[in-house]
């Protein structure tokens, strides 16, 4: 079955795999990737981390290739080639001139159809992703969001850190990973993405060609939205130079109806340099180098978080003005120019974000494998446009009101925090 809208079009294999690419007109370039719908929040507790530790492997060769060269593969064409893992999905992709893209498909369903995953190849991967760890280890502001995420979802995956912890990743096996593989990397869960100068059908016979399975089907993972109550207050002490401070909310699915009205609102809140914490914490009072805020999506839940880095004795000053903040926005909600700002940056930062095949391929993938359709750019456009007061409002009562959490690393006390 073929859908075709112009310049997107798409296209479901018999055996399950969809295809969607979109024609760029003058470029010279093409993004591929694919798409595949199981990330961190799908793994059982034990194995936390398996879907980035698997993400790892897959580049370190296949039955028929060697982890040289598919680099060399790449580089002989000017290209590049990497991967991602969220919570709910894992993206493998490459990026190469309109010519060579059989050379990227061909290379691409190699390792998504037949990896070797070899047990020294796990072995050696093993330390890289270990010394990973440490690296973010090393990053408080990271830490300070890794356990704000523990707090608002306890003793559920959404909170737990993609790409797991030492225990679970040191104790993951061969097996482990293989059985991970086989049990969800299959066609009804994969998305083939490719923009730039491209064919569709060119692309679709190269798929059905170099991603050959012998199966079809099968299912998604089932996920079960977080119950648990949050954490109010958590503190890491650690002897840093600052203190980092995350507060969060839980907030709103994927694709919930006031999702465009959560962007005007985290905007406003922090989401710019005229946003209201970044002027009046960094600008007004030279109090942070770094103040945000950020709403995150999945399929069945959501969280806005607030981040701050400051001197520990500026804590209490930074708290406090947070809380103003969220107050004015609770008892009034935004001005007619507060609106009109959050809908000109959102509307024209998503439009020159797209200007590349890149972005453009990331937005088909993402989109297909989260939502199972790829809207118009228009009409996302259009979304942002229709957000209203009224609409603000009632993700303020809908977010702001909910329970809050307080995450903070540094030279802090739980007793200190306490407000």
């Amino acid at each position: 079955m073929t859908s075709r809208r112009s310049p997107v079009q798409t296209t479901t294999l018999p055996s399950g795999l969809r295809v969607a690419t979109e024609r760029m007109p003058g470029a010279r370039s093409v993004a591929a990737g694919v798409w595949v719908g199981v990330g961190a929040r799908d793994e059982p507790a034990e194995l936390a981390g398996v879907s980035h530790f698997l993400e790892h492997l897959l580049f370190k060769g296949s039955e028929d290739r060697s982890a040289r060269q598919i680099a060399e593969a790449i580089d002989r064409v000017g290209g590049d080639m990497n991967a991602f893992t969220t919570k709910e999905y894992t993206a493998y992709y490459t990026r190469l001139p309109a010519s060579a893209l059989p050379t990227g498909l061909a290379l691409l369903g190699d390792v998504l159809t037949a990896p070797a995953l070899r047990d020294h190849d796990v072995e050696s991967e093993r330390q890289v992703i270990l010394e990973e760890l440490l690296m973010d280890e090393d990053s408080p502001e990271d830490r300070a969001h890794t356990l704000l995420y523990e707090s608002l979802f306890p003793d559920h995956s959404l909170g737990r850190e993609t790409a797991g912890v030492r225990a679970t990743v040191s104790a993951v096996t061969p097996d482990d990973v293989r059985s991970f593989f086989q049990r969800w990397y299959h066609p009804a869960a994969m998305v083939v993405a490719v923009a730039g100068g491209v064919d569709h059908d060119t692309v679709v016979a190269e798929v059905e060609r170099t991603f050959a399975y012998a199966g079809t089907g099968g299912d998604r993972p089932e996920r079960d939205a977080p119950t648990s109550e949050v954490v109010p207050l958590a503190v890491r002490r650690r002897r840093t130079e600052q203190a980092h401070l995350a507060l969060g909310f839980r907030s709103l699915p994927r694709l919930d109806p006031d999702r465009e009205a959560l962007d005007v609102l985290n905007h406003c809140l922090g989401g710019g340099m005229s946003s209201r914490l970044f002027d009046e914490i960094r600008e007004q009072r030279g109090l942070a180098y770094a103040v945000y805020s950020a709403p995150s999506a999945y399929t069945d839940a959501g969280a806005l978080a607030i981040y701050a880095g400051t001197t520990p004795g500026n804590v209490d000053a930074v708290l406090d003005l947070i809380e103003v903040e969220l107050k004015k926005l609770v008892a009034a909600g935004l001005t007619d120019d507060d609106l009109a700002v959050a809908k000109g940056f959102l509307t024209g930062s998503y439009l020159m974000g797209l200007e590349d095949p890149s972005s453009r391929m990331a937005r088909l993938g993402g989109l297909l494998v989260t939502a199972d359709r790829i809207p118009p750019v228009a009409e996302q456009v259009a979304r942002w446009e229709a957000v209203g007061h009224d609409d603000v409002r009632r993700v303020i009562e809908r977010v702001l009101g909910s329970q809050r959490v307080l995450a903070a690393v540094g030279p802090l006390t739980k007793a200190a925090l306490k407000r």
